[in-house]
Protein backbone atom coordinates (compact mmCIF):
# COMPACT_ATOMS: atom_id res chain seq x y z
CA UNK A 1 0.00 0.00 0.00
CA UNK A 2 1.32 3.36 -0.59
CA UNK A 3 2.02 5.07 1.82
CA UNK A 4 0.66 8.90 2.18
CA UNK A 5 3.73 12.10 1.89
CA UNK A 6 3.24 14.02 5.10
CA UNK A 7 7.16 14.95 5.53
CA UNK A 8 6.20 18.67 6.12
CA UNK A 9 3.08 18.82 7.32
CA UNK A 10 4.02 19.49 10.39
CA UNK A 11 5.67 23.15 11.31
CA UNK A 12 9.43 22.43 11.67
CA UNK A 13 11.87 24.58 13.96
CA UNK A 14 14.58 24.19 11.25
CA UNK A 15 13.88 23.52 7.52
CA UNK A 16 16.73 21.06 6.76
CA UNK A 17 18.04 20.63 3.44
CA UNK A 18 16.71 17.60 1.46
CA UNK A 19 17.81 14.29 1.60
CA UNK A 20 16.75 10.93 -0.20
CA UNK A 21 16.71 8.98 3.34
CA UNK A 22 14.23 6.29 4.45
CA UNK A 23 11.28 8.74 5.37
CA UNK A 24 11.31 10.60 1.48
CA UNK A 25 12.21 6.75 0.20
CA UNK A 26 9.14 5.60 2.45
CA UNK A 27 6.65 7.99 0.39
CA UNK A 28 8.29 8.55 -2.57
CA UNK A 29 5.66 7.08 -5.00
CA UNK A 30 2.78 9.76 -3.45
CA UNK A 31 5.12 11.97 -3.29
CA UNK A 32 6.28 11.90 -7.10
CA UNK A 33 3.02 11.51 -8.19
CA UNK A 34 1.47 14.58 -6.52
CA UNK A 35 4.53 16.82 -6.70
CA UNK A 36 5.43 15.97 -10.34
CA UNK A 37 3.00 16.87 -13.17
CA UNK A 38 2.79 14.48 -15.96
CA UNK A 39 5.40 11.66 -14.13
CA UNK A 40 2.72 8.80 -15.13
CA UNK A 41 3.22 9.91 -18.60
CA UNK A 42 6.98 10.53 -18.89
CA UNK A 43 7.59 7.15 -17.37
CA UNK A 44 4.76 5.25 -19.54
CA UNK A 45 7.10 7.27 -22.92
CA UNK A 46 10.84 6.15 -21.35
CA UNK A 47 9.23 2.76 -22.50
CA UNK A 48 7.75 3.46 -25.84
CA UNK A 49 11.13 5.04 -26.61
CA UNK A 50 13.23 2.17 -25.26
CA UNK A 51 11.10 -0.14 -27.39
CA UNK A 52 12.28 2.09 -30.56
CA UNK A 53 15.46 2.72 -29.24
CA UNK A 54 17.00 -0.13 -27.47
CA UNK A 55 19.33 -2.74 -29.17
CA UNK A 56 20.17 -6.07 -28.81
CA UNK A 57 22.68 -6.74 -26.92
CA UNK A 58 23.37 -3.21 -25.51
CA UNK A 59 23.18 -1.38 -22.14
CA UNK A 60 20.70 0.71 -20.61
CA UNK A 61 21.57 3.29 -17.54
CA UNK A 62 18.97 4.70 -15.72
CA UNK A 63 21.12 7.02 -13.84
CA UNK A 64 19.59 8.21 -10.46
CA UNK A 65 17.20 5.25 -10.62
CA UNK A 66 14.88 5.90 -7.21
CA UNK A 67 13.05 3.07 -6.59
CA UNK A 68 13.27 1.92 -11.02
CA UNK A 69 9.79 3.07 -12.21
CA UNK A 70 11.88 4.63 -15.36
CA UNK A 71 13.75 1.04 -15.33
CA UNK A 72 11.30 -1.49 -15.13
CA UNK A 73 9.14 0.74 -17.84
CA UNK A 74 12.48 0.10 -20.27
CA UNK A 75 12.12 -3.75 -19.22
CA UNK A 76 8.42 -4.19 -19.42
CA UNK A 77 8.92 -2.58 -23.23
CA UNK A 78 11.76 -4.56 -24.31
CA UNK A 79 10.83 -8.26 -23.98
CA UNK A 80 11.62 -9.30 -27.51
CA UNK A 81 14.54 -7.69 -27.33
CA UNK A 82 18.05 -8.57 -25.34
CA UNK A 83 19.89 -5.69 -23.39
CA UNK A 84 21.56 -5.12 -19.81
CA UNK A 85 19.38 -2.68 -17.60
CA UNK A 86 21.54 -0.95 -14.80
CA UNK A 87 20.11 1.77 -12.57
CA UNK A 88 22.48 3.82 -10.15
CA UNK A 89 21.34 5.87 -7.04
CA UNK A 90 23.86 7.75 -4.85
CA UNK A 91 21.08 7.06 -1.72
CA UNK A 92 21.77 3.67 0.03
CA UNK A 93 17.81 3.53 1.24
CA UNK A 94 16.99 4.44 -2.36
CA UNK A 95 18.98 1.26 -3.57
CA UNK A 96 17.97 -1.33 -0.83
CA UNK A 97 14.47 -0.78 -1.31
CA UNK A 98 14.62 -0.40 -5.23
CA UNK A 99 16.45 -3.67 -5.67
CA UNK A 100 13.79 -5.36 -3.08
CA UNK A 101 11.12 -3.86 -5.91
CA UNK A 102 12.38 -4.94 -8.96
CA UNK A 103 13.00 -9.08 -7.36
CA UNK A 104 9.30 -9.05 -7.13
CA UNK A 105 8.88 -9.22 -10.85
CA UNK A 106 9.65 -11.61 -13.40
CA UNK A 107 11.45 -9.62 -16.17
CA UNK A 108 12.71 -10.82 -19.90
CA UNK A 109 15.66 -8.08 -19.14
CA UNK A 110 16.16 -8.00 -15.63
CA UNK A 111 17.08 -4.68 -13.94
CA UNK A 112 20.45 -4.57 -11.83
CA UNK A 113 20.40 -2.03 -9.06
CA UNK A 114 23.83 -0.60 -7.82
CA UNK A 115 24.75 2.44 -5.50
CA UNK A 116 27.08 4.98 -6.97
CA UNK A 117 27.11 8.71 -7.53
CA UNK A 118 26.30 9.52 -11.82
CA UNK A 119 29.04 11.18 -12.26
CA UNK A 120 31.63 8.20 -11.13
CA UNK A 121 29.77 5.84 -13.66
CA UNK A 122 31.69 4.75 -16.84
CA UNK A 123 29.02 4.24 -19.82
CA UNK A 124 29.61 2.14 -22.24
CA UNK A 125 27.52 -0.10 -25.54
CA UNK A 126 24.54 2.23 -24.41
CA UNK A 127 21.57 2.75 -26.68
CA UNK A 128 19.81 4.14 -24.08
CA UNK A 129 20.73 6.24 -20.92
CA UNK A 130 17.64 8.02 -18.56
CA UNK A 131 18.56 10.58 -15.85
CA UNK A 132 15.17 11.35 -14.63
CA UNK A 133 14.55 13.99 -12.35
CA UNK A 134 18.52 14.05 -11.69
CA UNK A 135 20.77 16.30 -13.09
CA UNK A 136 19.26 18.85 -10.93
CA UNK A 137 20.77 17.22 -8.16
CA UNK A 138 23.91 17.34 -9.49
CA UNK A 139 26.74 20.22 -8.82
CA UNK A 140 26.50 22.72 -11.75
CA UNK A 141 30.31 22.24 -12.73
CA UNK A 142 29.89 18.63 -12.78
CA UNK A 143 26.86 18.78 -15.62
CA UNK A 144 28.51 19.08 -18.36
CA UNK A 145 31.34 16.53 -18.38
CA UNK A 146 28.68 13.92 -17.80
CA UNK A 147 26.99 14.65 -20.12
CA UNK A 148 29.69 14.54 -22.40
CA UNK A 149 30.35 10.75 -21.00
CA UNK A 150 27.31 10.20 -21.45
CA UNK A 151 27.20 10.93 -25.10
CA UNK A 152 30.71 8.94 -25.64
CA UNK A 153 29.45 5.60 -24.03
CA UNK A 154 25.93 6.13 -26.28
CA UNK A 155 26.13 3.80 -29.61
CA UNK A 156 25.26 5.60 -32.91
CA UNK A 157 21.40 5.76 -32.77
CA UNK A 158 21.78 5.98 -29.00
CA UNK A 159 19.70 8.12 -27.09
CA UNK A 160 19.19 10.31 -23.64
CA UNK A 161 16.00 10.95 -22.09
CA UNK A 162 16.59 13.45 -19.77
CA UNK A 163 13.36 15.05 -17.36
CA UNK A 164 14.11 18.09 -15.73
CA UNK A 165 12.90 20.73 -13.46
CA UNK A 166 13.80 24.14 -15.25
CA UNK A 167 13.90 27.89 -14.83
CA UNK A 168 12.27 30.15 -16.96
CA UNK A 169 14.75 33.09 -17.76
CA UNK A 170 12.53 35.84 -16.71
CA UNK A 171 11.59 36.50 -13.47
CA UNK A 172 8.03 37.03 -13.77
CA UNK A 173 7.77 34.33 -16.03
CA UNK A 174 9.42 32.18 -13.49
CA UNK A 175 7.42 33.46 -10.57
CA UNK A 176 4.23 32.24 -12.39
CA UNK A 177 5.41 28.67 -13.24
CA UNK A 178 6.24 28.43 -9.75
CA UNK A 179 2.62 29.29 -8.77
CA UNK A 180 1.29 27.56 -10.94
CA UNK A 181 2.95 24.13 -9.83
CA UNK A 182 2.34 25.20 -6.10
CA UNK A 183 -1.48 25.33 -6.80
CA UNK A 184 -0.77 21.63 -8.71
CA UNK A 185 0.36 20.84 -5.37
CA UNK A 186 -3.10 22.34 -3.45
CA UNK A 187 -4.75 20.41 -6.11
CA UNK A 188 -3.30 17.18 -5.06
CA UNK A 189 -3.84 17.42 -1.18
CA UNK A 190 -0.58 19.73 0.03
CA UNK A 191 -1.25 22.33 2.61
CA UNK A 192 0.14 25.81 2.32
CA UNK A 193 2.94 24.99 5.11
CA UNK A 194 3.65 21.70 3.03
CA UNK A 195 4.52 23.43 -0.05
CA UNK A 196 6.30 26.45 1.69
CA UNK A 197 8.59 23.97 3.66
CA UNK A 198 9.35 21.47 0.95
CA UNK A 199 10.42 24.47 -1.19
CA UNK A 200 12.47 26.04 1.74
CA UNK A 201 14.04 21.76 1.87
CA UNK A 202 15.03 22.12 -2.09
CA UNK A 203 15.97 25.44 -1.84
CA UNK A 204 20.07 24.90 -1.43
CA UNK A 205 19.85 21.16 -3.02
CA UNK A 206 17.87 21.60 -6.14
CA UNK A 207 19.60 23.69 -8.64
CA UNK A 208 17.64 24.15 -11.80
CA UNK A 209 18.45 25.04 -15.22
CA UNK A 210 16.50 27.20 -18.52
CA UNK A 211 16.10 25.15 -21.30
CA UNK A 212 18.01 27.43 -22.93
CA UNK A 213 21.08 26.24 -21.10
CA UNK A 214 19.97 22.70 -21.34
CA UNK A 215 20.01 22.79 -24.80
CA UNK A 216 23.46 24.49 -25.22
CA UNK A 217 24.81 21.78 -22.65
CA UNK A 218 23.91 19.02 -24.46
CA UNK A 219 24.69 20.95 -28.07
CA UNK A 220 28.32 21.12 -26.11
CA UNK A 221 28.24 17.28 -25.46
CA UNK A 222 27.76 16.69 -28.68
CA UNK A 223 24.47 15.67 -29.37
CA UNK A 224 22.90 16.10 -32.97
CA UNK A 225 19.27 16.96 -32.36
CA UNK A 226 17.99 17.85 -28.97
CA UNK A 227 14.38 18.07 -28.56
CA UNK A 228 11.70 18.56 -25.85
CA UNK A 229 8.87 16.47 -26.16
CA UNK A 230 7.18 17.20 -22.98
CA UNK A 231 6.29 20.00 -20.73
CA UNK A 232 4.03 21.17 -18.35
CA UNK A 233 4.58 24.25 -16.13
CA UNK A 234 7.78 24.18 -15.49
CA UNK A 235 8.43 20.66 -15.70
CA UNK A 236 10.41 19.27 -19.10
CA UNK A 237 11.44 16.23 -20.89
CA UNK A 238 13.98 15.94 -23.28
CA UNK A 239 15.24 13.45 -25.73
CA UNK A 240 18.79 13.92 -27.16
CA UNK A 241 20.25 11.73 -29.73
CA UNK A 242 23.43 10.78 -31.49
CA UNK A 243 23.76 10.41 -35.03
Amino acid sequence: MKKHDNIFAAPLNKVTDFKFDESVVDVFPDMIQRSVPGYESIIHAIGELAAMKVTDGSRVYDLGCSLGAASLSVARATEKKSCEIIGIDSSEAMVDRCKRIVQTFSLPNPVRVEQGMAQDIQIDNASMVIMNFTLQFIPPADRESLLKRIFDGLNPGGILVLSEKIRHPSVAGNELLIDLHHQFKRNNGYSELEVSQKRASLEKVMLTDTYAEHEQRLSNAGFDEVVMWFKCYNFTSIVALKR
